[in-house]
């Protein structure tokens, strides 16, 4: 009969490898996403971003796309942040992140982002008048 701390501890060491393989599988593997035919495709880099949710925290960025890049600070007026999306919003804004990404790495955050599938890439003028990428969720039916 095993001991009780070594079932204590399977438990405790399975966690950890359970949370970085559905990381792994839902950021990064090859198999759980395919870009739809539809969209366009990435011109060369580099390209400005400006996020608002969890690609604000540098440790999601090193996940996605392999670095945590110089994200300067970033404010889009006119919007309001509703759950995972901005929402047209006189009068509002929403504080962000400017990221500038190469044209492989905006192809992870696509993949991140599941372009096409949860998410389109749309351009929008920030308040100091930098044209950036926004993910916007797609509206569903």
């Amino acid at each position: 009969m095993p001991s009780p701390r070594l079932l204590i501890g399977l438990p405790l060491l399975a966690s950890p490898l359970a949370v970085a393989a559905w990381l792994w599988l839902t950021l990064l593997s090859p198999w759980t996403y395919e870009r739809p035919d539809h969209l366009a495709p990435i011109g060369e880099g580099p390209h400005a971003l400006f996020v608002y949710g969890t690609l604000t925290h540098a440790p999601v960025r090193w996940l996605v796309y392999g670095r945590t890049g110089e994200p300067t600070a970033a404010t889009l007026e006119g919007y309001r942040r509703t759950g995972l999306d901005l929402t047209p919003s006189p009068g509002d804004r929403v504080d962000g992140l400017r990221l500038t990404v190469s044209a492989d790495e905006l192809a992870r955050l696509d993949r991140y982002e599941r372009l096409g599938v949860r998410y389109r890439r749309v351009r929008v003028t920030l308040s100091d008048g930098d044209d950036v990428w926004v993910y916007r969720r797609l509206l569903s039916h």
